[in-house]
């Protein structure tokens, strides 16, 4: 996902645009649905809350805050999905973009030991393209169109201070704000690293079809452990040749095709690659004073290749960048290297650490590991009885797990998987809830707060502990979603009730284990603490037109009658 380039200073001056790749941004990734709908999109939300701007709240002080929030902060939205998400309903332009069978790719993650592969049967139907090719189409005309516009320009980013690096103990001894002149401002001590980036716009494609000399330079790594990639870099300059035409790229191995793509991961990566699993493991042992590549050197002649995985999923290799093992004896255990191998664990001490000696954790009383209630987000009391319909309305928590027979948007929407459910959004509450609001399994309900308003049918199950209701991941703004009662717009997704709160304790850094990794600890959004009020509506409204327009008990009963 990448693309989205704002200017708050300035924002009419440029082309503000969004390209998402196989993520459903607005959709099952989007904790805060409606409020992206408004300050994303600038499109119909259901949003029922005020910002702070709005209703003189109390703002934060450290930052220019901006009372009349941007509505609409993109111009352009394209997305690249086969599997037609919320994403792509929103989107401006949607591409074809080839689906399994019809693509060459690989397929793995840390909750399984294979690689496996996606092959290309046929080609990709109608107009369809693959990512591959789709991303490289737009690298080549990119590229030409930036000749006399965009040279090669540089800019100053900023970098975190980072996990696994000397700067993660830039502050150990409190966190002090430079921006209110108590200390100096130090990049990577007291505020994030500053980097000059250089991007030469002209040679987009070039650089986007070819493996880069960082390699040889830098190496390859993870996780504070580095590696020299030399072999590996001559090893992909036999297999997928270099380009010889005159230009940035010469001299440098192909990435043409997606197979040459998935030649260079398997090549480079210490899963896939014997030796260079073997040079990972010896990287780490540098660190530990302790020998660890006997764990990877009965298999530092393996090297997998992609006619392998096509052949037959493969078992990947041990690799330190991960804490369990991929071996004939152990299964795949988190920690397992950390106490077998005594290689420390990543924390301030190099043990397992159950108190957090920060002063901001501290403050929060959160220092060892306990319960806490869930916080009141303020979203129910605004909303409860405000708009009545004539039925019971009552207070439930908000939970939004991954459902058992899809993951994220893929297949909920196939003739199979709406015959396993039951066609559309649902929500499952407690026996116990649903007689205390008169409701009956399969009735249609409304389930809303500040946030927004979903639409569905209730599922009552004894499943369900009381006082807990929940919508599974991912169900899509795409069958049987009525309006809501509440927004006068049609009912939302799991999402539309949430909203991303940052929380301060995510963003610590310079404090070892609390410092800032991709993916892994950053400035998260906390959405699992919510509540929402659940009633039954009173009719449902399809929004099409007012004919259709009738009681939720008359559609229930015209579907038991006929």
């Amino acid at each position: 996902m990448g693309g989205l380039h704002l200017e708050p200073e300035n924002p009419q001056n440029y082309p503000r645009n969004l390209f998402i790749w196989r993520s459903n941004l607005l959709g099952s990734s989007g904790k805060g649905h409606e409020y992206m709908l408004r300050h994303l999109l600038g499109t119909k939300h259901g949003l029922m809350g005020k910002d702070l701007g709005e209703d003189g709240g109390k703002k934060p002080e450290d930052i220019k805050w901006v009372d009349e929030a941007a509505e609409g902060k993109i111009d352009l939205l394209v997305t690249l999905d086969f599997r037609m998400s919320t994403t792509c309903l929103y989107s401006d332009i949607v591409l074809p973009t080839a689906t399994w069978y019809e693509k060459d790719d690989l397929n793995t993650s840390d909750m399984h030991p294979f690689i496996h592969p996606l092959s290309a049967a046929v080609d990709p139907v109608w107009e369809s393209r693959s990512d591959w090719e789709i991303f490289k189409g737009i690298a080549k005309q990119f590229s030409k169109t930036a000749v006399g516009h965009l040279g090669i320009e540089k800019d100053l980013v900023t970098l975190p201070i980072l996990h696994d690096t000397p700067a993660e103990m830039a502050q150990p001894f409190g966190v002090k704000q430079w921006w209110t002149g108590e200390c100096d401002l130090i990049p990577g001590k007291t505020a994030p690293n500053m980097i000059v980036v250089e991007r030469d716009y002209p040679n987009t494609y070039a650089r986007f079809t070819s493996l880069g000399p960082l390699l040889e330079k830098l190496g390859n790594g993870g996780k504070g452990i580095n590696w020299n990639t030399d072999a590996e870099v001559e090893f992909l300059s036999q297999l997928n040749r270099c380009h010889i035409e005159e230009g940035a790229n010469k001299g440098r191995p192909k990435i043409e095709t997606a197979i040459d793509a998935a030649e260079v991961i398997l090549s480079l990566a210490p899963e896939t690659n014997g030796q260079v699993a073997v040079k990972a493991w010896a990287a780490l042992s540098e660190f530990t004073g302790l020998d660890h590549t006997h764990l990877a050197k009965p298999k530092e002649e393996e090297k997998i290749r992609f006619r392998d995985v096509q052949a037959q999923p493969r078992k990947i290799i041990s690799s330190p960048t991960w804490s369990g093992l991929e071996d004939e004896h152990v299964s795949y255990n988190a920690g397992y290297t950390n106490v077998h191998e005594y290689i420390p664990w990543r924390t301030v001490t190099g043990r397992q650490q159950f108190y957090q000696d920060h002063e901001w954790m501290r403050d929060f009383g959160e220092t060892m590991c306990l319960y806490k209630p869930p916080i009141n987000l303020k979203t129910v009391k605004p909303m409860m009885n405000k708009q009545p319909n004539g039925n019971t309305e009552i207070a439930l928590n908000w939970i939004t797990p991954h459902q058992k027979w899809g993951i994220h948007s893929t297949y909920s929407d196939n003739l199979l998987m709406l015959t396993l459910s039951r066609g559309g959004p649902i929500v499952w509450i407690s026996e116990p809830d649903a007689q205390r609001a008169g409701i009956v399994d399969n009735d249609w309900i409304e389930v809303f707060n500040v946030n927004g308003a979903i639409a569905a049918r209730a599922v009552v199950s004894q499943r369900v502990p009381e006082g807990m209701s929940m919508m599974y991941h991912a169900q899509e703004r795409i069958v049987n979603v009525p309006g809501s009662e509440v927004t006068k717009t049609r009912g939302g997704i799991h999402n539309s009730v949430t909203r991303a709160v940052m929380k301060p304790t995510h963003m610590i850094g310079g404090y070892a284990q609390q410092s800032y990794g991709f993916n892994y600890y950053g400035t998260v959004g906390c959405n699992r603490d919510e509540f929402v009020i659940v009633r039954k509506m009173a009719k449902v409204d399809w929004l099409d037109d007012d004919s259709v327009e009738q009681s939720a008990d008359e559609f229930n009963n015209f579907g038991a009658e006929g």
